[in-house]
């Protein structure tokens, strides 16, 4: 059995909350689908804790703009956390950083944190068969932060959600776990208000954090992934 976890955003009481969860299910193997970094204000902290675990991770597209300094283009709110965690960062935490993958591919399951077609920044919000690479069967995406498991004949699609910003109204922290026939979903309660005094000190605006309590992105807005 594995364990996936996918958009952590530098949430380190939702992280620890759903690494406590899989310890406790005795499940060792655990992927991570990127983004380690971002929203929130304890970038280093989770980065640490990945790499104690040793746990295998894609590159996400927040990862991204810390390794490439290129920066996010859509959010000016983005780009700011994004400098404050530059800050935060260690140099040795950037390079480890810096080693993360574009997929993982087991047999006929692949793992991105996007899509097929940009594995860092495709958001997939609607499936159906064609959503799909050739020869495989199923699909484990992040990125929208949307809990989702979508079966389409002999295919599987997943969306283990996300573990620091759940955008599909339910605040709990996200993940999934597999075997080689089953995919099932966890959501996992937390110290919301922890995370959120770890903002505070950063002197993160409230807008930035008071979707935590919601299950809601920056904005408020409530996201699903639907079958087309």
């Amino acid at each position: 059995m594995k364990a996936i976890i996918s958009d952590i955003h530098a949430n380190l009481a939702a992280l620890e909350a759903v690494i406590a969860d899989i310890d406790r299910q005795g499940i060792s193997d655990i992927l991570c689908l990127g983004d380690i970094v971002g929203y929130n204000a304890q970038p280093d902290e989770c980065i640490s804790l990945i790499r104690e675990r040793n746990i295998p991770f894609l590159l996400g597209n927040h990862d991204s703009y810390i390794t490439t300094g290129k920066n996010c283009e859509r959010s000016e709110v983005v780009a700011g956390i994004i400098n404050d965690h530059r800050e935060m960062l260690s140099d040795e935490s950037i390079n480890w950083l810096d080693t993360g993958k574009e997929k993982f591919v087991y047999g006929t399951d692949i793992f991105f944190h996007g899509g097929p077609q940009d594995p860092m920044d495709q958001y997939i919000y609607e499936v159906n068969e064609a959503t799909f690479p050739k020869n495989v069967l199923r699909m484990f995406v992040g990125h929208t932060h949307v809990q989702t498991v979508i079966k389409i004949g002999e295919k599987v699609f997943c969306n283990p959600g996300s573990v620091g910003q759940p955008r599909d109204g339910d605040p709990r922290a996200a993940y999934a776990t597999i075997t080689h026939d089953e995919v099932i979903c966890h959501r996992v309660d937390y110290d919301v208000e922890r995370t959120i005094r770890a903002m505070q000190e950063r002197n993160y605006e409230a807008f930035k954090y008071y979707g935590l309590r919601t299950g809601t992105q920056i904005g408020g807005r409530q996201s699903e992934i639907i079958t087309v």
